[in-house]
């Protein structure tokens, strides 16, 4: 090997240590547990995949157990369960609060948007107005309001 092919592997090996991490990072895998009847989540999944995740869907025929071993309130339960990073994010929620959660690491559970409102993704249509996010909280008698969208 001559010397100018070793000063370019060399220059090409040190080259990687300066790309950013993202560039070579994975999508963060996240699992969707969902009614196998409803096909709405869908949308979110779809919505989430376009944002940069990996989603696995995986059909839950008792989606009520599931919120209950993740300890989420029965006033929080929502369209579906999506487990990410260490956190539960219920329901149709947009990326702002599910970046706010990655980002901030609170010590929750994870977030809710309960029921299935419209004006979300994978709920498409009109809103009404602002909705809200709320946090799921350990052993919380009543939850707080993470973020309005």
């Amino acid at each position: 090997m001559t010397a100018f092919n070793r000063r370019s592997l060399l220059l090409l090996a040190t080259s990687t240590l300066f790309v950013p991490l993202r560039a070579v990072a994975q999508p963060m895998r996240v699992a969707l547990y969902k009614d196998p009847q409803c096909p709405c989540c869908e949308g979110h999944a779809d919505y989430l995949k376009k944002s940069g995740f990996s989603v696995e869907i995986i059909p839950t025929p008792d989606l009520l157990a599931a919120f209950r071993q993740a300890q989420v309130p029965p006033e929080l339960n929502g369209c579906h369960l999506i487990k990410m990073d260490g956190y539960v994010v219920i329901g149709h929620i947009p990326m702002e609060p599910i970046r706010k959660l990655l980002t901030e690491r609170p010590k929750i559970i994870g977030i809710s948007i309960p029921g299935m409102p419209v004006g979300l993704p994978g709920m498409e249509g009109p809103r009404s107005g602002p909705i809200s996010v709320y946090e799921i909280v350990p052993g919380a008698g009543r939850s707080r309001v993470f973020l309005n969208v």
